[in-house]
Protein backbone atom coordinates (compact mmCIF):
# COMPACT_ATOMS: atom_id res chain seq x y z
CA UNK A 1 0.00 0.00 0.00
CA UNK A 2 1.28 3.32 -0.53
CA UNK A 3 0.07 6.83 0.71
CA UNK A 4 0.48 10.38 -0.86
CA UNK A 5 -0.27 12.72 2.38
CA UNK A 6 -0.35 16.90 0.81
CA UNK A 7 -0.39 19.87 3.19
CA UNK A 8 -0.24 23.20 2.63
CA UNK A 9 -3.51 24.38 0.69
CA UNK A 10 -5.39 27.62 2.26
CA UNK A 11 -7.14 30.73 1.82
CA UNK A 12 -4.44 33.58 0.80
CA UNK A 13 -5.51 37.00 -1.33
CA UNK A 14 -3.66 38.04 -4.65
CA UNK A 15 -0.48 38.07 -5.19
CA UNK A 16 0.01 36.33 -1.90
CA UNK A 17 1.99 33.00 -1.59
CA UNK A 18 1.81 29.20 -0.29
CA UNK A 19 3.79 25.96 -0.52
CA UNK A 20 2.17 22.60 -1.15
CA UNK A 21 3.76 19.53 0.17
CA UNK A 22 3.20 15.91 -0.56
CA UNK A 23 4.83 13.35 0.89
CA UNK A 24 4.94 9.57 -0.58
CA UNK A 25 5.39 6.55 1.76
CA UNK A 26 4.37 2.46 1.74
CA UNK A 27 5.78 -0.08 -0.53
CA UNK A 28 7.97 2.04 -3.09
CA UNK A 29 10.60 1.06 -5.00
CA UNK A 30 11.06 3.82 -6.82
CA UNK A 31 9.38 6.84 -7.82
CA UNK A 32 10.34 8.40 -11.28
CA UNK A 33 7.80 10.83 -11.80
CA UNK A 34 6.07 13.26 -9.24
CA UNK A 35 3.74 16.46 -9.49
CA UNK A 36 0.88 17.94 -9.32
CA UNK A 37 -2.46 18.57 -11.21
CA UNK A 38 -5.33 20.70 -10.55
CA UNK A 39 -8.97 20.65 -10.84
CA UNK A 40 -11.23 24.03 -10.38
CA UNK A 41 -15.21 23.98 -10.16
CA UNK A 42 -16.51 22.98 -13.65
CA UNK A 43 -13.24 22.25 -15.59
CA UNK A 44 -11.19 19.00 -16.27
CA UNK A 45 -8.10 18.76 -14.25
CA UNK A 46 -4.67 19.97 -15.73
CA UNK A 47 -1.15 19.42 -15.14
CA UNK A 48 0.21 22.08 -13.16
CA UNK A 49 3.68 21.01 -12.65
CA UNK A 50 5.42 17.80 -12.92
CA UNK A 51 9.24 16.87 -12.08
CA UNK A 52 11.53 13.96 -12.80
CA UNK A 53 13.89 12.10 -10.45
CA UNK A 54 16.68 13.64 -12.43
CA UNK A 55 15.36 16.96 -11.62
CA UNK A 56 14.03 18.23 -15.26
CA UNK A 57 10.47 20.41 -14.24
CA UNK A 58 7.73 21.42 -16.72
CA UNK A 59 5.25 23.55 -16.20
CA UNK A 60 1.67 24.78 -17.72
CA UNK A 61 2.19 27.97 -18.97
CA UNK A 62 -0.28 29.69 -17.09
CA UNK A 63 2.07 29.40 -13.85
CA UNK A 64 5.57 29.41 -15.70
CA UNK A 65 7.43 32.36 -13.50
CA UNK A 66 5.14 31.95 -10.65
CA UNK A 67 5.29 28.45 -9.25
CA UNK A 68 8.33 26.42 -8.52
CA UNK A 69 8.38 22.37 -8.21
CA UNK A 70 10.99 20.85 -6.51
CA UNK A 71 11.78 17.31 -4.79
CA UNK A 72 13.83 15.44 -2.10
CA UNK A 73 13.78 12.23 -3.23
CA UNK A 74 15.73 10.53 -0.09
CA UNK A 75 11.66 11.48 1.52
CA UNK A 76 9.71 10.63 -1.52
CA UNK A 77 8.37 14.36 -1.29
CA UNK A 78 7.64 16.81 -3.60
CA UNK A 79 6.72 20.19 -3.13
CA UNK A 80 5.02 23.38 -5.30
CA UNK A 81 6.27 26.70 -4.17
CA UNK A 82 3.04 29.18 -5.25
CA UNK A 83 3.96 33.10 -5.68
CA UNK A 84 1.91 35.43 -6.90
CA UNK A 85 -0.91 33.84 -6.44
CA UNK A 86 -4.34 34.99 -9.02
CA UNK A 87 -8.23 34.16 -8.26
CA UNK A 88 -7.77 31.98 -11.50
CA UNK A 89 -5.01 29.74 -9.50
CA UNK A 90 -8.32 28.94 -7.24
CA UNK A 91 -8.57 24.62 -7.37
CA UNK A 92 -8.07 21.47 -6.11
CA UNK A 93 -4.37 20.54 -6.13
CA UNK A 94 -3.33 16.87 -6.52
CA UNK A 95 -0.07 14.98 -6.35
CA UNK A 96 0.83 11.97 -7.80
CA UNK A 97 3.64 9.75 -8.41
CA UNK A 98 4.73 7.22 -10.77
CA UNK A 99 7.20 4.53 -10.09
CA UNK A 100 7.90 1.36 -9.34
CA UNK A 101 5.86 -0.20 -6.26
CA UNK A 102 5.61 -3.25 -4.12
CA UNK A 103 2.89 -4.53 -6.93
CA UNK A 104 4.70 -3.23 -10.14
CA UNK A 105 4.94 -0.02 -11.88
CA UNK A 106 2.01 2.53 -12.20
CA UNK A 107 0.53 6.04 -10.00
CA UNK A 108 -1.06 7.18 -7.12
CA UNK A 109 -2.96 10.21 -6.14
CA UNK A 110 -3.20 12.16 -3.45
CA UNK A 111 -7.04 13.67 -1.56
CA UNK A 112 -6.23 16.81 -2.97
CA UNK A 113 -5.81 20.14 -1.04
CA UNK A 114 -7.65 23.49 -1.61
CA UNK A 115 -6.10 26.35 -2.95
CA UNK A 116 -8.12 29.55 -2.90
CA UNK A 117 -6.96 33.06 -4.10
CA UNK A 118 -9.48 36.06 -3.12
CA UNK A 119 -9.33 39.05 -1.64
Amino acid sequence: QVRLVESGGGLVQPGGSLRLSCAASGNIFRIYGMGWYRQAPGKQRELVADMTSGGNATYVDSVKGRFTISRDNAKNTVYLQMNSLKPEDTAVYYCYAEGDFGWGYGGYWGQGTQVTVSS
